[in-house]
């Protein structure tokens, strides 16, 4: 598939095209070099490049056949989509029994997941986006690893030497995915959905073996119709997070973007391909079968200015915050005073027109001193990312009982621990229950007789406190869909 924009002849030079590089072997053993060449072509407007890398480049010397890769799945993840219409939830349902790479392409390859007979990559796109709620695939996302050889020197992605291994020097602190690889696993259908990097830092992600994935890509200087148009979609999401989109829960497809008037490209990578997201690039995209890529995050000084403004998720305490102090310190000295008071005043880079402070330090996401001090006596400390799961145990330092019930296994993933699938939905605190409809009502009022029947439902379940009611009014009037109340289950897998 050739790059694609969302927008006809004419206005296609308006906006910004995923552009292809072919280094030589000489260019390319210099990343941060080739990144700031790849940005003087004007590649980062796009959001997205790909690199088809010299065929010197050969980062796994013994091939990838799976009966050789010893490698285990601990905590792989099943898509539940719902929606319509091109707006859908990706729900993220961790499973509690691991599997190793054969198991996980055996599942791939079988006839409920295999990839449907197609044309070429657009008859597929189109079945993918027709049968998107049908069928959820597996995905094998997060898996601490990496397949490239240890003796790699060249686009080692284990060990790309940028600016963001400052946080681990100055701070000892290993944040897995970010400042290490991660492997992923896919299949048929199986997705990433909008999102930018964690503190919309660059990506790389190498497709080391299998079939192709589909990339989507909004320039960043569109980023904000993007985010403006998912809030105004997913109000509940946005009211309860300001920054939902890191969930990496919403999917948009192409025809609602043309609709809404949000520039994007599309590209498909191909085993052997390099793809490089850049600050503040919104990508999605899906796998077109069973494949195996590798990525993590990197940093450039250009970077710098993104990380200060990033939107950061508050509602979930294991997603990634990356203290800003040690780079602004170090590259932007000049304005350490100011940012330090909260004074340091200037323009996200894809918002010129708009002057705001940047975020002060925050230094408390490290809790720097404490971390520094249990840094000499144990070492790098690993920090999670993505969103909060179900878990066995809880964190260091919090209630155990509190913390087990702000996990969910139904979230953005992550496998940075052995995870336990259960289904826990908290009560809210007590409000006025509406009273139950008398003998006196002359005339038949199906709001009242439904909430009779789902109490007497709701009474029967299995839980120690009283349930509240969540609506003021009792059931969703004219709907068939009625939520009242919540309770703490807890279901396991069947042996």
């Amino acid at each position: 598939m050739s790059t694609r924009s969302s927008y006809d002849d004419d206005d296609q030079t308006k906006v910004p095209r995923i552009m292809t590089f072919r280094p030589s072997y000489e260019e390319f053993k210099d990343f941060a070099g080739y990144i700031e060449y790849m940005e003087s072509r004007g590649a980062h407007l796009a959001g997205l490049a790909k690199i088809q890398p010299p065929v010197e480049w050969v980062p796994r010397k013994g091939g990838y056949d799976i009966e050789n890769i010893n490698m285990t799945i601990p905590a792989p993840i099943n898509q539940v989509f719902t929606g319509a219409h091109g707006l859908y939830q990706q729900i993220n349902i961790q499973q509690r029994r691991q599997m190793t790479l054969r198991q996980f392409m055996e599942k791939a390859n079988s006839e409920l997941h295999q990839t449907p007979r197609h044309i070429d990559y657009e008859d597929l796109e189109r079945k993918y986006w027709k049968n998107i709620t049908y069928i959820s695939p597996y995905y094998a996302a997060d898996v601490k690893g990496t397949l490239s050889d240890e003796d790699l020197d060249v686009w080692n992605i284990g060990n790309l030497d940028t600016i963001l291994n400052l946080v681990n020097t100055d701070y000892n602190i290993v944040i897995d995915g970010v400042n290490t690889a991660y492997l992923y696993f896919g299949m048929w259908k199986s997705s990433f959905a909008w999102h930018t990097e964690d503190m919309d830092l660059y990506s790389i992600n190498y497709l080391h073996f299998g079939a192709p994935k589909t990339w989507y890509a909004i320039p960043p200087a569109y980023g904000r119709r993007l985010e403006k148009l998912a809030n105004e979609t997913f109000t509940e999401n946005y009211q309860e997070c300001n920054a939902y989109l890191r969930h990496k829960m919403t999917m948009i497809s192409p025809k609602v973007l043309r609709q809404h008037n949000i520039p994007y490209n599309k590209i498909t990578q191909e085993a052997g391909e390099i793809m490089i997201t850049f600050p503040f690039g919104y990508h999605a995209g899906f796998n077109h079968g069973f494949n195996g890529a590798e990525s993590t995050n990197f940093a450039s000084k250009r970077w710098i200015e993104y990380g200060k403004r990033a939107s950061i998720c508050k509602c979930r305490s294991d997603m990634v915050k990356i203290s800003m102090e040690t780079f602004v310190r170090r590259f932007q000295p000049e304005r350490y005073e100011n940012w330090l008071l909260g004074q340091d005043f200037g323009c996200h880079p894809e918002e010129p027109g708009k002057v705001c402070a940047a975020a002060p330090p925050t230094l408390n996401v490290y809790e720097l001193q404490e971390s520094l001090q249990k840094a000499k006596a144990k070492g790098p400390s690993p920090q999670k990312r993505g969103c909060s799961v179900a878990a066995n145990g809880s964190e260091p330092g919090g209630d155990a009982a509190e913390d087990n019930d702000d996990r969910a296994s139904v979230s953005s993933y992550s496998s940075s621990r052995q995870l336990q699938p259960v289904v826990k939905i908290r009560k809210l605190p007590q409000k006025p229950i509406v009273p139950e409809p008398t003998a006196t009502q002359n005339k038949y009022d199906f709001n009242s007789v439904a909430m009779v029947r789902v109490k007497r439902l709701w009474n029967a379940l299995p839980c120690p406190e009283t349930g509240v009611n969540l609506l003021n009014n009792g059931v969703v009037k004219n709907t068939k869909r009625m939520r009242f109340q919540t309770k703490v289950l807890t279901l396991d897998d069947e042996e």
